[in-house]
């Protein structure tokens, strides 16, 4: 099959980003309700919708997804009625996170029902960085396109941070405490600790290539981290801004040393750190201008992250 002919549907947003940075943008049909990157496919018909509502505050959506999942049902469903229509020859989605977007046996549910079409399902599952890439390289050769020059040029760009951090000592890597969830409390996991350590940090609670862990808030004040870096799941900055403020006024933050020396930061996790792509590699130089700013210069600041107000703690 030629790829000019392809019809794909990307059910989550990290693959629409793999797909596009492939130069498969136009072979995009349709495209799950979050994903919002590259702008070229805004418009492009949805084919998922959430069984919850998203909006409210970090507790209020915790407590929808927890019933559903409890109740034995997806969080998301899938508009067969759409893909129906659509006759896509490809459908990429995950298998990573229930909580994240459809599920993978949704999927092969709905493909199952179609009747003009049978799509290819390719499921991505990465755990580790390595896995993304592996995951590009996975979906370029399914789709019959060349990965080695997208891998190299975002490999390059992580050399570059991993040779300015490699001579730090212990005593210079700050121990960071990046936080995935705000209310009730979630560090980052998977491939998170992995950057913090590339960007010359010392990652707390996660641990790389496992699902994010539940943090109480005593531990987070046993710990009391050098650095704490707000990045929730689907929040972009201003999002996160207004929950982070709530969240803080807590007595427990208030002993801090990240508090106390003004080092608490904001970033729009829903664009980067949250999605298993190439901006992850966006996210590490994030990372990298927050905990050693005196090393990288990036120009994120004000759109991939901010410091959280000392006015607000």
């Amino acid at each position: 099959m030629k790829q000019k002919e392809f019809k794909i549907v990307s059910l989550i947003p990290s693959a629409t980003e793999i797909l596009a940075i492939l130069g498969l943008t136009d072979a995009i049909v349709g495209r799950s309700h979050e994903c919002d990157y590259p702008r070229e496919i805004q418009n492009l018909p949805v084919c998922t919708q959430p069984k919850f509502n998203p909006e409210g505050s970090s507790p209020e959506i915790h407590d929808r997804v927890t019933d559903l999942l409890q109740s034995a049902l997806s969080v998301y469903k899938v508009e067969t009625d759409i893909l129906e229509e659509l006759q896509p020859t490809h459908i990429v989605t995950q298998a990573q996170c229930e909580v994240c977007a459809v599920s993978l046996a949704e999927v092969e549910k709905a493909v199952a029902s179609l009747t003009h079409s049978q799509a290819q399902i390719i499921s991505l599952q990465p755990n580790f960085l390595s896995d993304v890439w592996d995951d590009i390289a996975r979906v370029a050769a399914a789709l019959g396109v060349e990965s080695q020059p997208v891998l190299t040029g975002l490999q390059s760009r992580i050399d570059d941070c991993v040779e300015k951090t490699r001579s730090l000592s212990l005593t210079t890597r700050p121990t960071v405490a990046c936080i995935e969830w705000i209310d009730p409390l979630m560090a980052a996991g998977n491939w998170i600790p992995e950057l913090v350590k590339m960007a010359g940090g010392e990652p707390l609670f996660g641990v790389a290539g496992e699902h994010s862990p539940w943090l109480k808030w005593e531990e987070m004040a046993i710990a009391n981290p050098a650095i704490i870096i707000f990045m929730p799941c689907g929040f972009d900055l201003s999002r996160t801004r207004s929950e982070a403020i709530e969240v803080i006024q807590r007595p427990e933050w208030q002993s801090l040393q990240a508090v106390k020396t003004g080092r608490i930061y904001l970033t729009d996790g829903n664009a980067y750190f949250n999605r298993p792509g190439p901006r992850l590699v966006d996210s590490l130089e994030i990372l990298a201008e927050i905990i050693h700013p005196e090393i990288f210069q990036f120009g994120y600041q004000g759109t991939g992250w901010e410091f959280l107000s000392k006015s607000a703690l």
